[in-house]
């Protein structure tokens, strides 16, 4: 079993940044995927980014307001955390940011049913 703690999330202005953390704990995930999602009000969780451990091992979003570029996903595995590093965010990045950690093929990193554990949450809200 493993739980994951997000935290970091908070209110910024468009245009700000933010670092959002999420400890694992329960087992070491240092072989498993570790990944981000959102969720805004009124529509589905998505993917916003993913890390494994070997190369190559980030991948983001490529919707039309993609990820990349602007968030940088990251981990620690000798303190069990993924990172999510935003910057030049929008009101449009305004959801609930939620950690997950599974194993999996590279294909299929980017769907929520592919993980296997996921933390609580932590609200991100980006003022215009």
């Amino acid at each position: 079993q493993v739980e994951l703690v997000e935290s970091g999330g908070g209110l910024v202005q468009a245009g700000g940044s933010l670092r959002l953390s999420c400890a694992a704990s329960g087992r070491t995930v240092s072989s498993l995927i570790m990944g981000w999602f959102r969720q805004a009000p009124g529509k589905e969780r998505e993917f916003v980014a993913a890390i494994k451990r070997t190369s190559p091992n980030t991948y983001y979003a490529w919707n039309a307001d993609s990820a990349k570029g602007r968030f940088t996903i990251s981990r620690d595995d000798a303190k069990n955390t993924v990172f999510l590093r935003m910057s030049s965010l929008k009101p449009e990045d305004t959801a609930l940011y939620y950690c997950a950690v599974g194993a999996m093929e590279s294909s299929h990193i980017k769907y929520a049913g592919s993980y296997d554990y996921w933390g609580q949450g932590t609200q991100v809200t980006v003022s215009s």
